[in-house]
Order: C-alpha cells, then structure tokens, then sequence
C-alpha cells in the first residue's frame, strides 16, 4: 500500500482541499454580510449557498475514499466530480435567474455589492468556474486520479472536512432561524422569524403573579 504522494498525485490532493475550503470561503464571505451587514439572504441566496456546499461534497467525498482500500480512484473522480458538476449546474441556473430578475436598468439589485457585483453575480461567476475546473479534472483525469491509498485520512482532511461540516451546520441554523416554523421563506425576509415567533411566545405566555395568602401559606 502506498503512503506517500508524489508528482500529479500530490497536485491533485492539494487541489481537493484548495477547492472545498475555497468554497466555504465564499460561503463565509456570504454570512458575513448576513451577519455582520445584517443582510438576510432570500430563497434563491440559500438555494445557490447549498449548490455550493453540495459542490464541495464532491471533492470531500473522493478526499474520504483516499482512505478506504477497496475503493476504486476513477470511479470516485468520477462519481465527486459528477456530483460538482451536478451542483454548478443548478447553482448557474439559480444564480442566472437572480441576475436576470434585477437586470432591467434602475433596477438596484438585491443586497449589497462586491467590487461592484452583488452577491448573485458573483455566485454565477463561481459556478461557472465549478463548472470548468470540474470539467477539466475529468478530462485530465488520467494525471488527476489519486491512485494512492493512506492507511487513515490525514490531519489537513480531516480539518477540511469539519471547516464544511461546520459551514454546513451553520446554514443550516441560518435557514432555520429564517423560516421559524414556516416552510416557506420569505420573499425579501428582514428578521429571523424563529427569534420573532420566540419573543411572541414568552409575551403570551400567562404571567401569574402569587398573592400574599399564597406567600404566606
């Protein structure tokens, strides 16, 4: 069994990490104008968020499969990158839609801006590049397949695999504490109504107040 990465094997495993980090990165970028912009994000944000993370399952998956010793290397590049490429696809028709429902001039968009895009804009652009590297990884697939098997995941993948299931998690309690109890989110959502429904609660809860007899008995 081999231990050891070396040449294009060695490329094609740090690119794996470079992608799913670099994805939570832009998924982070994006809860931080939610949370510290205090800009809520609608439907199609967190639709086009999930596409993300999905993309990023896909290289966490063939990262996973490095350890196990029976797994086929090919079928794994080809089943977690299928499984990017899938991702791109809905994240690019989703983000395209956005973009098409604020394209009319006046318009000022939805959110705020980054060097001058909105955050949809810049979602479209990062599908799109999901898209060609996924596409280029299996063209290429002879150089990038990990051939290489490691007795157990190493330390920078197992770091790499809980960064996006915290991004997961974290979107998750998001979208959450958006809907409430609600299964539909609102259209231009202004306040998490988890918190609202929560405060409504306490406010009609009754408030019973001990008279004296009760003290003193």
């Amino acid at each position: 069994m081999m231990t050891k990465l070396c040449g294009w094997h060695r490329v094609s495993f740090v690119l794996l990490h470079v992608y799913v980090l670099g994805v939570c990165g832009v998924v982070l970028g994006a809860f931080g104008f939610q949370f510290i912009g205090k800009e809520l994000p609608c439907p199609l944000c967190i639709l086009q968020r999930m596409a993300m993370l999905l993309a990023a399952a896909g290289p966490m998956f063939i990262i996973n499969r490095s350890s196990i010793l029976d797994s086929d290397p090919k079928i794994d590049l080809a089943i977690g990158f299928g499984m990017s490429i899938l991702a791109a696809v809905l994240g690019l028709w989703m983000s395209g839609r956005q973009v098409l429902l604020h394209i009319l001039p006046g318009d000022p968009g939805y959110g705020g801006e980054v060097l001058g895009l909105h955050l949809y804009s810049w979602a479209f652009i990062v599908f799109a590049t999901i898209l060609l590297v996924s596409g280029i990884t299996l063209i290429l697939s002879r150089v990038m397949v990990i051939k290489t098997k490691f007795e157990r995941p190493r330390v920078v993948s197992q770091l790499t695999l809980w960064v996006l299931g915290i991004v997961v998690s974290t979107n998750a309690i998001s979208v959450f504490a958006e809907s409430g109890t609600s299964w539909v989110l609102p259209d231009n959502p202004t306040e998490y109504k988890l918190i609202q429904e929560f405060k409504e609660f306490l406010k009609q809860r009754p408030r019973e107040i001990p008279s004296k007899s009760q003290k003193a008995s």
